[in-house]
């Protein structure tokens, strides 16, 4: 028998909108560690527009910011991760962190028994 493996794709909404998500955390988190939106997009294989639209509409459907922007200068500009978007970040990583853990022993409670035993 082949072997199972099991997946999930976790996402939040508030109101039936879209709060945060693997791919999002993925996109602030570049955010983060670049300091630039552009760079963060550019590293996901977004435009600019469209990785600013996206940070945008968690913030809309959130009703807060989650980056702060400073434009221009000698060294360019920059943004950065709201403390509210870090702490964000950090309870959404653990939040899925926990549920990727679930998700193993339920499945070695459920499914892997199968794969020893196939049976007719």
């Amino acid at each position: 028998m082949t072997r199972f493996e099991p997946r999930q794709k976790l996402w939040l909404e508030a109101d039936g909108r879209l709060v945060m998500s693997g791919y999002r955390l993925r996109l602030l988190q570049l955010v983060a560690d670049t300091g630039s939106l552009a760079q963060a997009a550019a590293a996901m294989g977004l435009s600019y527009r469209r990785g600013w639209g996206k940070v945008k509409e968690l913030e809309a459907n959130l009703g807060s910011p989650l980056v702060r922007s400073e434009v221009g200068g000698a060294g360019g500009g920059h943004t950065r991760i709201t403390p509210k978007g870090e702490a964000l970040l950090a309870a959404y990583r653990r939040f899925s962190e926990r549920m990727d853990e679930a998700l193993r022993t339920i499945y070695a409670e459920e499914l892997a028994p199968l794969e020893r035993n196939p049976g007719p």
